[in-house]
């Protein structure tokens, strides 16, 4: 399997990829705003990668930039969305995806990493809800234990909470 960084060109496989991965009432949803966070223009950019075997796209994975909400100061990443085709999961195509994203965004400096998902997965990279709660979410959450924070290379949280913002693609309140 070879991680390599996402193109244009990868749109349509990266629809595939989320479509068939999401349930119903969800994938239409996420595999848009996959696609659309490959056009995404930001400072820091966006990193969107992809898993391939055999030259097929088999999974999928983006960090956006996440920014003070009063300052405008970048403060790390948000990872969303993670998808691999159901044909390929169970193998560690996510893990791998994840490990590749969180070596590259180290090299880049320090910050924080934020996702919102299963925190019996997600604690296996070192992410925790008590981390996360120094930057709460931009909207609602339905299931709020599932809001998790990890720390990008030598960095510290903050001693007090600090509102974020995301990039445009994510600031839909439908996708939290």
């Amino acid at each position: 399997m070879k991680i390599r960084k996402a193109t244009q060109n990868d749109a349509d496989a990266i629809r595939g990829i989320h479509f068939a991965a999401f349930p119903e009432g969800e994938r239409d949803l996420v595999s848009d705003v996959a696609v659309k966070m490959l056009s995404e223009e930001t400072s820091p950019p966006v990193l969107s990668l992809v898993a391939e075997v055999d030259d097929t796209v088999i999974g999928h994975i983006t960090f956006s930039p996440v920014t003070s909400h009063d300052t405008k100061k970048h403060l790390g990443y948000i990872l969303a969305p993670l998808a691999v085709r159901p044909s390929h999961q169970k193998r560690g195509i996510a893990s791998q995806l994840i490990m590749s994203g969180v070596q590259h965004l180290s090299e880049l400096g320090s910050g924080a990493l934020l996702v919102y998902g299963d925190p019996d997965f997600y604690s296996r990279f070192g992410f925790g809800a008590d981390r996360g709660g120094c930057y709460p979410p931009p909207y609602q959450l339905e299931y709020a234990f599932g809001w998790q924070a990890m720390a990008l290379g030598d960095f510290d949280f903050p001693s007090s909470s600090i509102s974020i913002s995301c990039v445009s693609s994510l600031s839909n309140p439908a996708l939290w």
